[in-house]
């Protein structure tokens, strides 16, 4: 009966753990390493652009970084990286030029956060989406950059339109 309840008990706190990692999120990097990386294994990538003092930035982790269905397609499907947009110590390299994490904020005109924006595997800039999102509407986003609908010219509207659906091929 002892073996029993400490069995019941290792297998609680295993599925405890499962619960808590599905809700960590992604994993982070730097700009630079999702440079990289996107570039390496032709994904898209995902910058979240965030301040230490923005309460939506915490909902955002929390809400929806950490809804298992957003953290699982953002781990598969995209390489994810963080800028704090208030560090002026830390430096991206983007297309030859050297930025402050403010700099670079400045240049991607990101004026309200949490903001996130997203790049192609090229490092070329899909769009910067300003402001909360919650994790129903965020997983539409992501499949929209995932299957390249942005490519067709579709926009976001139509896209909803037609319940997730874009010509792939394209």
């Amino acid at each position: 009966m002892k073996t029993l309840i400490i069995a019941l008990a290792l297998a609680t706190a295993t599925l405890a753990g499962i619960a808590v990692a599905g809700e960590e999120g992604p994993t982070w990097v730097s700009f630079d390493e999702a440079l990289q990386t996107a570039a390496d294994e032709g994904k898209p990538f995902m910058v979240d652009f965030y301040t230490d003092w923005c309460h939506w930035c915490k909902v955002m982790d929390t809400k929806t970084f950490s809804n298992e269905a957003v953290a699982a397609v953002l781990t598969e499907e995209f390489v994810t990286a963080r800028i704090h947009a208030e560090d002026g110590n830390t430096e991206v390299h983007y297309r030859g030029k050297t930025y402050s994490n403010v700099e670079f904020t400045r240049a991607m005109n990101i004026t309200g956060f949490p903001s996130v924006a997203f790049f192609d595997s090229d490092a070329n800039p899909i769009t910067v989406i300003p402001g909360y999102i919650e994790a129903d509407t965020f997983k539409y986003i992501l499949s929209f950059v995932r299957k390249g609908c942005y490519k067709q010219k579709m926009s976001f509207q139509e896209f909803m339109k037609r319940k997730g659906e874009c010509d792939e091929t394209k």
